[in-house]
């Protein structure tokens, strides 16, 4: 399979041709052809406890139907030993030929890999946390990590438009700026609405402020909503906390103590 990189993983999965002019129906084809390939075991792999979960996590993560990533996974089930019927009795559409011909040999091991490249929206910062994370003993699942990150603001960036409070409303994405809030929502006539972003597995569970989100939430009180997406088990649904510190949610303070470690060299 070729050296590792904890960064870029295989040499093959390395090339520009893997992975490099892949759009979003590829991606999507690519994790219909793994589920239906590896099935049990990959859901598994990826920490999913069921196709229903993977189809609408990797379909949110990637701002697909979670419906398009099952019609992909039964496209491939008659080529692959499982008790699924598939689609059997036509042919295989030409641009799933050519991703199944490219990456159908794939390992387990290699195909996970792969996979994760593609949905992942920064891979080579992500899978490098996901190693460091695994050697600390702290990793969580592919499928956690897109639930409570990735897949949950993907939904939101999907949907905002559908929501009454945001109406007429700009999208300005600040997941990257560490400002205490996932979107800003404005418009030159009206003050604008700071959104955090959660996801829950299923319809209820626990959801974690930072004390940075918990400070900019009591700063903004109505201008600030939390917004959160439920049941990635079965099926997504929202709910809308505006001034959630001001309303019928109970936050709790928790302090933990943390053991720093730091490594010192002489020059």
């Amino acid at each position: 399979m070729g050296d590792q990189d904890p960064i870029h993983g295989s040499q093959a999965l390395r090339h520009p041709r893997s992975i490099g002019r892949l759009n979003s129906r590829d991606r999507s084809i690519l994790a219909g052809l793994y589920l239906s390939k590896f099935d049990s075991e990959g859901l598994r792999s990826l920490g999913f406890g069921s196709f229903l979960e993977a189809f609408n996590v990797i379909g949110s993560a990637l701002g697909a139907r979670p419906a398009s990533i099952k019609n992909y996974r039964d496209e491939f089930d008659p080529l692959f030993p499982n008790r699924r019927k598939g689609w059997r009795g036509r042919p295989m559409r030409g641009y799933c030929k050519v991703l199944y011909d490219s990456f159908g040999g794939l390992s387990l091991e290699e195909f996970t890999g792969l996979l994760k490249r593609v949905v992942y929206e920064e891979p080579d910062i992500q899978l490098l946390v996901e190693q460091v994370d695994r050697e600390a003993g702290t990793d969580r699942s592919f499928a956690k990590r897109l639930i409570t990150g990735q897949a949950a603001e993907q939904y939101f960036r999907s949907n905002y438009k559908g929501i009454g409070l945001f109406k007429n409303l700009e999208l300005e994405d600040t997941t990257r700026l560490g400002c205490g809030f996932d979107f800003r929502l404005a418009s030159p006539s009206v003050p604008s609405y700071a959104v955090e972003v959660k996801g829950l597995e299923g319809t209820a569970g626990s959801i974690v402020l930072t004390d940075k989100e918990h400070s900019v939430a009591a700063i903004l009180k109505s201008r600030f909503v939390l917004f959160v997406v439920k049941n990635f088990r079965e099926s997504p649904f929202h709910e809308l906390h505006q001034d959630p510190l001001g309303g019928r949610l109970t936050f709790t303070r928790v302090e933990r103590r943390v053991v720093q470690v730091n490594w010192t060299t002489n020059l």
